[in-house]
This record gives structure tokens, sequence and C-alpha cells, in this order.
């Protein structure tokens, strides 16, 4: 059965640091090209999703991979708690209105995925409707990948209960980041194990595979993100498109 404690949150062993720093930096800046060319040709958009546990490094990660991109081409989306107009529609509704369009990559820092994580965690919706949600989500993203040639970049960033720890610390600690710090994250840590089975449940239950990423160090977690989002983009086979003659 799969389980995530199972699964290393470092990087493997004899593994070089300097190494792959290098390596994700060449990664990072030939992203920068190849979404020059996404974006001048048109014909494919790149969604990619950054789930985790709170202080996993979903921001740091969006801005390490991601800084070679053109603006005009890219944006960051992240999901807070549903506003009002939000909840009066169906849960998919405000991811859809977000979706890239062809050209375009959209980065989801949480996504629809918390309509089955923290909903179901504190038991705010029941099992039927979980049910539910998860056949809804399958078919959504089938449905960006199939009619709106949308390549699906899903990513649990991949954090030790002890490693969080130190990290939530560090948002009290270092002044330059106390910005960050919410009440809320430690609370939300108590049902640490509530949501290790609801992430290994949405692992599972859906169709669009998903990269687990280590992320105790973020080097590393900087380099898996990089490479599978380059080998993505690499089997597209993109190119500029030729001066049209109209």
């Amino acid at each position: 059965m799969f389980q995530l404690a199972s699964i290393p949150t470092t990087p493997p062993r004899h593994t070089e640091k300097e190494d792959i720093k290098k390596k994700t930096a060449d990664l990072v800046e030939r992203i920068g090209v190849l979404q020059d060319k996404l974006f001048a040709q048109k014909k494919y958009s790149l969604l990619v999703i950054f789930q985790g546990m709170d202080a996993s490094g979903k921001d740091g990660a969006v801005r390490n991979v991601f800084k070679e991109c053109h603006p005009a081409g890219i944006q960051v989306i992240s999901f807070k708690k549903p506003t009002e107009e939000e909840n009066a529609h169906d849960f998919l509704w405000r991811i859809h209105r977000h979706v890239p369009a062809k050209g375009m990559i959209h980065i989801f820092n949480r996504s629809h995925y918390e309509e089955v994580l923290i909903q179901r965690v504190h038991e705010w919706v029941d099992e039927k409707m979980i049910d539910q949600r998860f056949e809804a989500i399958n078919a959504f993203e089938s449905l960006l990948q199939t009619h709106g040639n949308t390549i699906l970049c899903k990513f649990f960033l991949h954090i030790s209960y002890e490693q969080q720890a130190l990290e939530l610390q560090e948002r009290i600690d270092a002044p330059e980041k106390r910005w960050k710090h919410r009440d809320g994250d430690w609370t939300e840590r108590g049902a640490w194990n509530k949501y290790m089975f609801c992430y290994e449940e949405a692992i599972q239950r859906t169709q669009a595979p998903w990269t687990i990423v280590p992320v105790d160090e973020r080097w590393y977690r900087d380099y898996v993100i990089a490479n599978t989002i380059c080998t993505q983009l690499e089997q597209l086979g993109l190119q500029y498109p030729d001066i049209s003659h109209t």
C-alpha cells in the first residue's frame, strides 16, 4: 500500500549539492527559452500545481524555477479561502477561470485539491461528497489535457514532520520571514497524520500523475521540479512560428 512515510524527503545518498545546483541553473535557463517558444507558438499551455504542507516551499519553488521566464507569459495564482461569490458556485468554478490559455504557463499555489484535503481533514464535507469531487477532478483534468492542449504538472512537496517544525519556527525567529507566520499553521500541524492520509488518497485516486518532490533540502527540490518541467516542455517539440504571409 502506498504511504508517503516510506518515501524519502531528502536527496538520494551521494548526491553532490554543487553539481545539482549547476544542473538546476542550466534547467532553469532552458525553461526560459522553452517558455518563450511556448508563448510565441500558442499551441500548448502548461498548468503547474503545487500542493504541500505549510512551509514545504511552494513560494520558493515558484521563485527559483521560473525566474528566467518572461512575465508576459506566466501567471501565479494563489488560492485562499473561497470568497462568498466563489462559494455560490461549484467548487471548480473558481479554478476553471484561471486555467492557462494556449501559450501561457499558469502556476497554482494550492489548487482544487484543497477541496479533498483541508475539507476532508476537518470533516466539513462527507465521504460521499469527497468521492464526487474526485470524479469531478479527474474529469476536469482530462478535459484540460484532451481539449485544451494543456500539459499538467502536479507536484506534491514532500517535507518531513521534523523539517516543517524548523521552517515554521524560522518564520518566528527570522525578521524577514515573520510576515509569513500564522498561528493556524501550527494548529494544522496537529492534524499531520490526517493530512498525510488525504494526500495519499489524492495522489492515488486522480489519474493525471503526480511528482513527489523531496523538499527538506531546497536546492534538491528546485532540481526535481525544474527537471520535470523541462522534460515535459522538451517533448512538445516547440518551435517559433514562421512569418505569416497573409
